[in-house]
This record gives C-alpha cells, sequence and structure tokens, in this order.
C-alpha cells in the first residue's frame, strides 16, 4: 500500500495531465477506494491546491491556477526529468533562455533531498547544436510571451526587423501561428506590407508598443501551419516535403522542450504542457518509433496509417516482453 505523501504525489500528477477526473476513474487509476480519493483531495486542497469539485455521476475534480502558488511537489522521476531538460536549457545557445535555466537549475539542486541531489549530482548534460552556417541569435523570452499573446489576441504586430533599426515606419504583420524549425523561432504571419505570407525569426524582431488594431484569421496555404512551414523550409510549393510518410501527432511535453530535440519538423505549442509535432519519415513505423522517443503520452491527430502504425509496434512490443529470456544470465547481459 503506497504512503500517503506518495499516494498525494501520484493524485497530483493525474490531476495535472487533463482537465477533469471522475473519481471512480481515480480510484481505479490509484488503486484505492473513492473514499481515500475524497480524503486525499481534502489533504491536497489543505495545502493550497485549488482543486474543484466537478458535477456528475461519480462526481469529478478538477485542478485550477491559484492565485497564490502552493508547494511544488515531484516524485523522484520528475525532479530527474527537471534537472536533465534545466541542463539542456543552460547549455542551449541562443535560446535567450540559458541563464534563467542556470539559476533555475540551482535553485532546484538546492531543494531537493539529499538522496535525490546525489542521483541528480551525477547528471551531466549539454546540448550540442550543429553546426549552421547562418546561427540563430538569441531570443528574448519576453518577446516569444509578447508575440503568443498577440497570436492569442489576433492583434497586428508592429516591429523592426534585422539586426540594427532604420528609424523608420515599423514593419505590420497579422501573427498566426509561433513556430520551431530546426533549433529556431519563428513567427507565421500575413505580412501587411507586402500583402503576402511570411515567416519571420523571432530572434531579430524587436517589437514596438502598442500592438496595432485587431485582426480576423486568414487561412494559410496548404490549410495548416505544418503543412505550410515544411513546404517553405523544404521548397515544394504543396508543402508536402520530401518524407513519403507524415503525420502530425499532440504530445503531453511544453513546446520548448520537444523543440529542444527536434530538428525536422514543426513544433506548435497547444497549451503549458503539450505541443502538436507534425515530422515525417520513411515508413509509417519508423515515424510511429520516431515520435515515442520523446517519451511523453502521444494523441495522433492523423492520419490513420501512423495510429495503425503505433498499434503494430504496440503488438510488437508487447510479444517482445512476454516471449521468455532463453539462455544463461551472462548470455543475457552480453547481449
Amino acid at each position: 500500500m503506497p504512503t500517503t505523501s506518495s499516494r498525494l504525489l501520484a493524485l497530483l500528477s493525474l490531476l495535472q495531465t487533463r482537465r477533469n477526473w471522475s473519481g471512480t476513474v481515480l480510484a481505479d487509476r490509484m488503486d484505492v477506494s473513492l473514499r481515500t480519493v475524497r480524503r486525499d483531495i481534502d489533504r491536497l486542497r489543505e495545502l493550497g491546491y485549488p482543486i474543484a469539485a466537478v458535477k456528475g455521476p461519480d462526481g469529478g475534480y478538477r485542478l485550477g491556477a491559484g492565485a497564490d502558488l502552493p508547494p511544488l511537489l515531484f516524485d523522484d522521476d520528475q525532479a530527474v526529468a527537471l534537472t536533465v531538460a534545466l541542463q539542456v536549457a543552460a547549455t542551449t545557445q541562443g535560446s535567450g533562455l540559458a541563464e534563467a535555466a542556470a539559476r533555475a537549475l540551482n535553485t532546484v539542486r538546492q531543494v531537493l533531498p539529499s538522496r535525490l541531489r546525489h542521483r541528480v549530482g551525477a547528471l551531466d548534460v549539454s546540448a550540442v547544436d550543429r553546426p549552421a552556417t547562418d546561427p540563430a541569435g538569441p531570443v528574448d523570452g519576453d518577446v516569444l510571451l509578447a508575440v503568443s499573446a498577440a497570436v492569442r489576441a489576433r492583434e497586428t504586430l508592429r516591429f523592426d526587423y534585422g539586426p540594427a533599426s532604420t528609424g523608420g515606419a515599423p514593419r505590420r504583420a497579422e501573427p498566426h501561428h509561433v513556430v520551431t524549425w530546426d533549433g529556431r523561432w519563428y513567427v507565421v504571419a500575413w505580412d501587411l506590407d507586402q500583402a503576402d505570407w511570411r515567416t519571420f525569426r523571432a530572434d531579430r524582431m524587436s517589437l514596438r508598443t502598442p500592438n496595432g488594431p485587431r485582426f480576423t484569421p486568414r487561412r494559410l496555404p496548404g490549410g495548416d501551419v505544418a503543412t505550410y512551414v515544411t513546404g517553405v523550409f523544404r521548397g515544394s510549393g504543396d508543402g508536402s516535403g520530401e518524407w513519403p510518410c507524415r503525420g502530425t501527432v499532440i504530445l503531453d511535453l511544453p513546446a520548448a522542450t520537444v523543440a529542444l530535440y527536434t530538428c525536422d519538423g514543426v513544433v506548435e505549442a497547444v497549451d503549458a504542457g503539450r505541443c502538436r509535432l507534425t515530422t515525417g519519415s520513411w515508413s509509417w513505423a519508423g515515424l510511429a518509433a520516431a515520435v515515442a522517443r520523446y517519451d511523453a503520452d502521444i494523441e495522433v491527430v492523423g492520419p490513420a496509417e501512423l495510429t495503425a502504425a503505433f498499434a503494430r509496434l504496440a503488438r510488437r512490443f508487447a510479444r517482445t516482453a512476454a516471449r521468455p529470456r532463453t539462455g544463461d544470465n551472462r548470455a543475457d547481459v552480453a547481449r
């Protein structure tokens, strides 16, 4: 039987993964009684977590956003994952977030219990970018936040573009998406001055305030941002790209995290903890395997061939896991 503290961590982790949970499903997932779930919900509320009750046959729960930051709870695997992500961000040049990530990493290490501090202290991860003829400059986190806010609010951006301001009239564009491609951040927007679609590099944008008027979103060429961006950077007029198999998934990881490990694909934030990834491979099985490497929950947007490939791999892996080991232990270890 798990301890109360470990149950609270497990319950909090579940509540963070989706919007609503029924009490019965929570009890089944945690292998406890419905009464225990209710009692643990009350304990989390006492710690400051804003958990609202949702009406329904079984009674549901929703983790809301509170005005005050309650105590942050991480299990061992989450603490290690957080440390690795911060180390990668701290050693990634040009992201504009390296210094802040290094400070956050130091803070996390200081508050870890000694058993975990020694464990993560053995981790030494560095991000190595592949050489580029036109390396990206640092991207200010405030710029990304401001552009993302303009996308949500459908407000026209006013900005200077390039290494130095000319002091003249600003560029004007209607921002539709903030995406990453090959380690760089881009803003997909309708350029009002050129009356055409453009992809602006975020590290070259110097925003002016205030924003311009609100706009009505336009339909992207190709129908979606992944098709459009792939076509732009691969030079294919229809946006089909070079891969014979292309698909789109939703990953339960932040866009910034996925972007660190994605060199050939389009990453777009869905919300603070999830992102949409569109990428390709030479086969559907290869594409499914490439997506699985992110080690996160996956929702397939399409096409159906990608869903079928995940099903085939799942059956194959299940057979492999169930197959009895053969030979002596030394032979197994050697393999």
